[in-house]
């Protein structure tokens, strides 16, 4: 009796090491496919995610129609989500370091938000209603249990559209380049649904090739110590700028503590495409040397208005700038190919602008401030500082963590005075799901500047927002 007890326990005990040999095998095998099922977040992606920084961009769309949202479940299930997997995707932080993105079941109704007013109200009133919604919408965090996206339905007529309808998604999901051809998935060229949407052309005011005789190698020796120069110098500044210099407080620069926690307003005016081009050909430069003009020197105009002895102050523009050589958007299927041309994802990196000051003559002739950009943007251009900065985050990154390169371009934007950004919208109408978009632009919510400026053109015309500190 008493052996057959004990050899009942020896052979349980046996059963139990082969049983938790087995299953402690099986917890790491699924262990280890759950780690493969995780995907890494890029460098760039955890930046924008951080305990210190977190930029979220929101994208509105003015419907021309009253919205009838009934196709809106659809279109994201069979169009949005099927894009790209970050939109089914959750941001976890593993043990060993670092965070990775984890695919999870998404709930569509958690992801759409149509808020209600009072009903037949003035335009005004329903003004009032979505500058304010705006405000509240850009303060508050996605949350970090569900995908970083959402679509708020504004189905009240404004003084500019029928509706509105608002995408908020977090940069971390991509940045303006990647979101944007996420976006035009989702709509249709209004003429012609199966044609697809064309934009502007990028062309080079610049030589179709070097001069291959011996004296233009000799005419090129000045250009290369004049980049060397232009070089050293930005990148020089840009670290000093970012790390231990900052702008005076202005008129457009409060300097306050968590201002990208504070309410904010954000004001837009429309361009004519044509009219812009007339000033370039007129002055012999580029597109965005006359946006520049224009927003310099309304920044200078306003904030002498405002305070005159503003007009001594020191301001820096912080110029966001897309690493890709963009020729034009590619298709979402070939961002996300492997090893892909112009891949999915963050590609940006940042330069100091700084904003001169209004002379009496460039107040009353603002084209000379433009011609003044323009001069300012070639410096830039001749310089190889745009590309060190970006192997300068990379150090930083590979030294000191990700959160340390989020601490770093947090102080480059607080310590500026304004942050530009632009993308290029297409030149034909669109529609969404039906209905034809009247305008569209976009604003970056949560960075700690008083004053940020983000350009979008569609169709004919040139759309400048500015998000403003309230």
């Amino acid at each position: 009796m008493i052996n057959y007890v004990v050899g009942t326990n020896l052979n349980l005990k046996h059963f139990y090491i082969k049983s938790v040999g087995r299953l402690s095998k099986n917890i790491n095998i699924m262990e280890f496919e759950q780690e493969e099922a995780l995907e890494p977040m890029s460098p760039t992606a955890q930046y924008l995610k951080s305990s210190v920084l977190s930029l979220t961009i929101m994208v509105v769309l003015e419907v021309e129609v009253p919205i009838d949202d009934s196709m809106t479940i659809p279109l994201l299930k069979d169009v949005f989500l099927p894009i790209n997997h970050r939109f089914a995707s959750i941001m976890v932080s593993k043990k060993s370091g670092g965070k990775k993105w984890k695919r999870v079941e998404v709930n569509l109704k958690d992801h759409v938000i149509v808020p209600v007013f009072p009903c037949d109200k003035s335009k005004d009133y329903y003004d009032e209603c979505f500058n304010e919604y705006l405000s509240k919408l850009g303060m508050d965090q996605l949350p970090l249990n569900r995908p970083l996206w959402e679509i708020h339905i504004f189905k009240y007529p404004t003084k500019n559209a029928a509706g509105n309808v608002i995408f908020k998604l977090h940069h971390s999901l991509g940045d303006g380049y990647s979101l944007m051809g996420a976006l035009l998935s989702c709509l249709k060229r209004l003429d012609n649904p199966s044609i697809p949407l064309t934009f502007p052309s990028r062309q080079s005011n610049s030589n179709s090739g070097p001069n291959l005789n011996s004296h233009g190698y000799f005419s090129r020796v000045p250009e290369f110590v004049s980049g060397l120069i232009n070089t050293a110098y930005n990148f020089g500044s840009n670290l000093l700028k970012s790390s231990f210099i900052e702008d005076d407080k202005s008129p457009i620069r409060s300097g306050h503590d968590g201002v990208e926690h504070g309410p904010f307003v954000i004001t837009t005016t429309t361009f004519s495409i044509e009219q812009i081009k007339q000033i370039k050909n007129k002055l012999q430069v580029t597109i965005n040397d006359v946006i520049t003009g224009i927003i310099m020197y309304g920044t200078r105009l306003y904030m002498q208005r405002a305070n005159q002895d503003s007009s001594k102050e020191k301001c820096t523009a912080l110029v966001l700038l897309s690493t890709r050589a963009i020729g034009g958007y590619k298709s979402v299927s070939e961002m996300i190919k492997p090893n892909a041309e112009m891949p999915w994802g963050n590609r940006f990196t940042f330069l100091h602008v700084p904003i001169p000051k209004l002379t009496a003559s460039e107040l009353n002739n603002p084209l000379k401030l433009v011609d003044k950009a323009h001069q300012i943007i070639k410096r830039q251009r001749n310089s190889a500082s745009v590309y060190l900065i970006g192997q300068f985050l990379e150090a930083i990154r590979k030294i000191r963590g990700p959160e340390a390169t989020s601490g770093y371009i947090y102080g480059t934007l607080k310590n500026s005075s304004l942050a530009i950004s632009n993308i290029t919208g297409p030149v034909e109408k669109m529609a969404l799901a039906n209905h034809p978009i009247k305008g569209l632009y976009f604003a970056v919510v949560g960075v700690p500047q008083s004053l940020q400026v983000t350009i979008l053109s569609y169709v004919d015309n040139l759309r400048i927002v500015m998000s403003v500190e309230k």
